[in-house]
């Protein structure tokens, strides 16, 4: 990897979310203002590459997407009146902030989680503006397919400009309104750097990283929030698996199958303690209650010692919580465990998730631990037209290959799905 490309990447993950929230404050203008920061990046390359990393990349990135954006605007005769507002600010000044918030890019988050937007809206916008995801990375991590995920996206960015809303950092007092939202946007980055939703690797370090350093500034800044504390319990408990969870292939490691010296006590130990801190103040949530079914897994010495009918209890609770068809799917796994196939099944008789692979993958792992292979088969070959993880498309056509292979061919049974 060159100087130049490392560079980039570190520009990137540090500069993109600021570059993008001063273009927006200086035009207004949403799209303009992503498209000019494109565009910066895209300079960038040849640039960098000819006269050298700059000493204030940030810096460079914003002069150079603040001047494409007023060539947009020459080009635009109704955008005249813009172009003279824009001009008169040659340096962008930071805005004045009384939020209290210690960290930019978490700053930024809370500036675009807007209690006027939907929930859903607030947590898309902000990871397409500030977290640089594609609309395709945020259909899947929402379940929504890419085109309807593109409206609702325009239908924000409309919203925000039909009604004037702002783009301003809120004060302290009005952060605990927009909070969800933010934790939403930090669990989903999270999520899609522990297990990408396309593309040939399953991880995605350095998103997962990222949102484990803003979760705990969150903590800090909110200490008595315990959703907040229950959020970066979650995510270390899961991330200490991380390294164990796919093998020098990069091919899928089964939680049954991980080398469990792999994991990391460390993260482990301190997610153990901050989940029992929250869970002391009497309010669990769903990010508390998704802590402790981590916990489950992360203290089992072996996979056998799994307290699977408590962690199908955690599933139930959270159920009720959210209501939530994904929940459901898991619960179904874990009921699948403590109870047998058989109740698994049942569970998913009941779920409607059209074009989330995990539903038939369940269904055939289940079906296979059952010995219904030809039915386990056409509900791999299902999941297969639906996933786009190239690693959970290898683990599932090794699967379909097995129970196509008849009862000789199977591997053990009571292994959990992939985790």
């Amino acid at each position: 990897m060159t100087d130049v490309h490392t560079a980039l990447v570190r520009a990137f993950r540090d500069e993109w979310g600021q570059v993008v929230a001063t273009l927006i404050r200086l035009t207004g203008d949403w799209d303009l203002a992503e498209e000019c920061a494109q565009d910066a990046f895209t300079q960038a390359v040849d640039s960098w590459a000819r006269d050298g990393v700059p000493r204030r990349p940030g810096a460079w990135l914003t002069t150079t997407a603040r001047n494409r954006a007023l060539d947009r605007l020459r080009r635009d005769a109704v955008g005249a009146a813009k172009l003279r507002e824009v001009a008169a600010m040659p340096v962008p000044e930071p805005e004045p902030d009384d939020s209290g918030v210690p960290d930019d890019r978490l700053r930024l988050m809370f500036t675009c989680c807007h209690p006027a937007l939907s929930l859903d809206a607030q947590v898309a916008l902000t990871l397409r503006t500030l977290a640089g995801l594609t609309p395709a990375e945020i259909g899947r991590a929402l379940l929504v397919a890419e085109p309807a995920l593109k409206k609702r996206l325009v239908r924000a960015k409309q919203k925000i400009r039909h009604a004037g809303i702002p783009y301003r950092v809120p004060p302290a007092h009005l952060l605990p309104e927009r909070t969800p939202a933010v934790l939403a946007v930090l669990y989903l980055l999270f999520t899609e750097g522990y297990s990408a939703t396309a593309g040939a690797d399953l991880l995605r370090r350095e998103l997962s990283a990222e949102a484990i350093r803003l979760a705990r500034v969150l903590h800090r800044l909110m200490p008595d929030e315990p959703e907040a504390t229950g959020l970066l319990a979650l995510l270390l408990l899961q991330d200490a698996r991380r390294d164990a969870r796919v093998d020098e292939h990069g091919d899928l490691v089964l939680l049954a199958d991980q080398d469990r010296s792999r994991w990391d006590r460390t993260e482990i130990a301190e997610g153990v303690a901050l989940l029992d801190g929250a869970l002391r103040r009497g309010a669990p949530g769903p990010y508390q209650v998704q802590a402790a079914i981590a916990a489950c897994h992360g203290t089992a010495a072996r996979a056998e010692d799994t307290d699977w009918p408590q962690i199908a209890a955690l599933y139930g609770r959270l159920a009720e919580m959210t209501r939530s068809p994904v929940v459901a799917v898991n619960r179904a796994v874990a009921v699948g465990m403590a109870a047998g196939p058989e109740a698994g099944l049942r569970i998913l008789s009941d779920v409607d998730l059209p074009g989330y692979h995990l539903l038939p993958a369940t269904r055939a792992d289940l079906l296979r631990r059952l010995g219904r292979h030809d039915e386990a088969a056409r509900a791999y070959r299902e999941a297969l037209e639906l996933v786009t993880a190239e690693a959970e498309r290898r683990f599932l056509s090794r699967r379909l290959a097995e129970v196509e292979a008849g009862p000789g061919g199977q591997p053990a049974a009571g292994r959990s799905r992939p985790t």
